[in-house]
């Protein structure tokens, strides 16, 4: 997927938008994708203007958007204008390690199963092949004109 498919999926739009492309998708299973981090991210202001850390719960909202487009893409006769995909729940999350501008994270998003609604999802998140974060992410879609 291009940015503009992901842009045609999720309503999250600059500076929120967290994912960059994606690699690899297979309906109902699974989904890589990338987020290219720069130095000219609008958190690295304050955090920390001495040596700039991409904030964990960026991270993890970017493993949140990457669930998203997993299910999204997987039922697109469910997906239109008035569907959005809510984050409902997050358990088991831990960070490794520090990302900082230049890093390319590499997003992995496994659909664990569906129960009620909601998709239960395994992420993780790694840059250079080494694990910088993983979380358990659960996700719901709904209908933002009810």
């Amino acid at each position: 997927m291009d940015i503009n498919k992901i842009l045609s999926l999720l309503p999250h739009r600059y500076p929120f938008l967290l994912i960059d492309r994606v690699l690899e998708f297979e309906p109902h299973k699974r989904l890589v994708a990338i987020k290219n981090v720069t130095y000219n991210e609008h958190f690295f202001n304050g955090h920390f203007p001495v040596k700039p850390v991409m904030p964990g719960v960026l991270i993890i909202e970017a493993m949140a958007q990457a669930t998203g487009l997993l299910a999204m893409e997987s039922n697109p006769e469910t997906v239109n204008r008035n569907t959005i995909y809510l984050f409902v729940g997050i358990d088991n999350a831990r960070f490794k390690r520090p990302v900082e501008p230049g890093d390319q994270i590499r997003i992995e998003a496994q659909l664990n199963r569906l129960k009620r609604g909601i998709g239960i999802f395994t992420c993780s998140a790694e840059v250079d092949g080494k694990i910088v974060a993983t979380a358990e992410i659960m996700c719901t879609a709904r209908d933002i004109t009810a």
